[in-house]
């Protein structure tokens, strides 16, 4: 019989930046609008009724699909802005974009049938979590300590 004397090691959980975090969310998201846009496509007679022009409720026009991009586009934007702004303005940019797409996601289920109830409770469900957890993550951003303008912080 062996007998183990050493314990083993911990996984190291080294510290996400912030900046990551947000960013992988809005990845999250983006990936899960368009698996949900492309999943759609699986509805009964829906191909049938894009090839007639609508999508939902609403007729296919150049304007509508311009909205299509802009939704599709502002959470792509987001993953190289949540990497690249000045924290503040990260912050701020994260708490407005997605507090305004909450709203935007919910309306998502314009037009939806109640036999797929179900299937867009949940996904707009999953969306509306992961933009709290976008929400939560800006929110509680850590605070550095202030310094002076012109003054050196050194240790002794």
């Amino acid at each position: 019989m062996t007998i183990r004397t050493n314990t083993p090691k911990l996984l190291d959980d080294p510290p996400v930046p912030v900046q990551a975090t947000l960013a992988a969310a809005w990845t999250s998201l983006m990936f899960l609008v368009i698996y949900i846009d492309y999943f759609h496509l699986y509805q009964p007679g829906e191909i049938d009724v894009i090839r007639g022009g609508d999508i939902f409720a609403f007729d296919i026009t150049p304007t509508l699909m311009t909205i299509i991009f802009v939704v599709i586009g502002i959470p792509a934007l987001m993953v190289m802005l949540s990497r690249t702004l000045p924290a503040r303005v990260n912050r701020a940019t994260n708490l407005v974009v997605a507090s305004l797409y909450i709203p935007v996601m919910v309306f998502n289920a314009a037009g939806a049938s109640w036999d797929w109830a179900f299937y867009y409770a949940l996904t707009i469900g999953l969306e509306v979590l992961i933009l709290a957890f976008i929400l939560r993550a800006a929110w509680t951003w850590p605070r550095g300590a202030a310094s002076r303008p012109g003054w050196v912080a050194t240790s002794r």
